[in-house]
Order: structure tokens, then sequence, then C-alpha cells
């Protein structure tokens, strides 16, 4: 009995020591590819001109953290600011009208079977799988009047983010017993009233996880705004890196700095918002 006991003992003291040793692993590839990298960037972002040219890890001769924050909004006529309101003008408004739009249709196939929403239901399948048209898509813009403008932006962000959101909102939509809809139609409540007021507030997860998602993807979007909205009063944050690296001439500790300025928007969402994040992510994915 004594000598099972030592052998029970001897095993946990093992799964303790290589359970710590995986904490341990975790611990350092977490300050690999986080802090590392993060650490570099606020390293360039306070060196000169000259000491940034060389790209090493190593601390300024020189801090030049706010001096390069002041030429970096002051550069190139205040692009950054434009920037700047454009990024966030978009983000707000593609979410806001991505999370009603997308909530609703998928309301809407989730409940209703017809031939109708059999067909919605293929096409948001195969918009997951279809890569959107380039050219196409900015003839129809170029028609509609819409090229090169922060409403054209604005609606391709929303079409591009529907197909994956639709999904999302038809899943977890099966978790919403059908009897509450008859119920709410029987005390009266139909129509716009019926979703915004009984069914919209059921899936504040989803909406969460939705709103996550689709903030940071088009916040840090690259592609369309370079393709749909060209142009200095339509640049974006992401855009605004071209402005300090040429083929000629790069001002890397402005370019470190726009990146760390870029940076600091997601950091601020995710201190406070992490334990909504956590809880958004992890209930739309078991429930949906």
């Amino acid at each position: 009995m004594a000598i099972q006991e030592k052998s029970f003992e001897l095993i946990t003291h093992h799964k303790k020591k290589r359970s710590l040793w995986i904490d341990i692993v975790a611990v350092a590839v977490a300050v690999i590819v986080f802090i590392v990298p993060l650490s570099f960037i606020f390293l360039q972002a306070s060196k000169t001109q000259h000491d940034a040219y060389f790209l090493n890890y190593s601390l300024p001769t020189h801090w030049n953290l706010f001096k390069n924050f002041h030429d970096l909004f002051v550069s190139s006529n205040g692009i950054v600011r434009i920037a700047t309101i454009n990024t966030l003008l978009v983000t707000f408004f593609s979410v806001a009208i991505l999370v009603i739009i997308s909530g609703m249709a998928g309301y809407v196939i989730a409940r209703k079977r017809s031939r109708v929403t059999r067909v919605a239901n293929f096409s948001v399948l195969s918009a997951l799988i279809v890569p959107p048209a380039i050219v196409p898509t900015i003839w129809v813009l170029q028609k509609l009047h819409l090229f090169r403008t922060i409403e054209g932006l604005i609606l391709i962000e929303v079409t591009y983010g529907m197909a994956f959101a639709i999904l999302l909102f038809r899943n977890f939509m099966g978790s919403i017993p059908r009897e509450l809809d008859e119920a709410a139609i029987v005390d009266g409540c139909s129509g716009w009233r019926l979703y915004f007021k009984v069914i919209f507030p059921l899936l504040r997860p989803v909406t969460i996880t939705i709103i996550i998602i689709s903030t940071v993807g088009i916040f840090n979007d690259f592609t369309n705004p370079l393709y749909f909205l060209p142009g200095r009063a339509g640049s974006t944050l992401q855009l605004t890196l071209y402005n300090f690296q040429g083929q000629f001439y790069s001002q890397w500790n402005l370019l470190f700095t726009d990146i760390l300025y870029i940076t600091i928007f997601p950091l601020i969402a995710f201190a406070f918002f992490n334990r909504k994040i956590v809880e958004g992510m992890t209930a739309g994915s078991v429930k949906g």
C-alpha cells in the first residue's frame, strides 16, 4: 500500500513538473511572438532617423518618441489625421450596417423555409468560397458614382463581410426556440418589433463576436482601401505606411511610429473590452 502511494506521488510530481515546463515554454513562445516584435517597433519609433536606418534591436542613443509622433502628424500636410478620421468612420458605419443587415438576413434564412431562403442560403455559402472580383466591382462603383468615396468603401466592407456574419447569425438562431416568435406574435408583436424587441437582444453573444471580428478586419484592411479608395483624401491608416517608405528614401523612424500609432487602437480596445471579447467569442462559438 505504501509502495502504491509512493508511486502515485512520484507520478503526480512528474506531471506537475512537466506541466510547469509546458507553461514556461508557452510563456516563452508568447514573449517571442508578441513582446519581441512590439518592443522592436517601440524601439525603432523612439530613435532618430539616422539610428532607425540600421534597423537593429538596440536602445536609442537619443529617445525621440514624442518628436517622431509630432513629425508623424504634421508630415504630408496632416495625412495621418485625415486617415484616422476616414478609418474610424469606415469601421464604425461598416460594422453597424453589417450587424443590422446580417442579423435580419440570418433570422429570415433560419426561420423561413422556402425556395427564396434556400437560394439565399446557397448564395451565402457561395460567397464564402468565390473570391471577390476587383475590376467588375470598380466598374459597378463607377456607375453608381461611389468609386473613391467613403460611402462606396463602406458598402464594399459590408458586402465582403456579410456572408460570414449571416452564417454566424443563422447558426446561432437555431439555439433560440421558435415558441418565442409564436408567443410574441400572439401578444401582437410582429415584423420589425418582433425582431428588434424579442430576437435581437438574445443575439448579444454572437453580435459581440461579429463586432469584434469585423472591427479588427475592417480597421486593419489594406487591400480594399487601396483598390476602391485611392487618393490622398480617401487615405486610411494602413495606407499611410506608404508615405514613409520609398525606393530611394525611407523614414524608418516615422514608419515604425506610424505602425505603433496604428497598433494603439486595438491595444486600447483589448484593454477595455478583453472580458467581453472572451465572452463573445466563447458564447458565439459554443451556441453557433
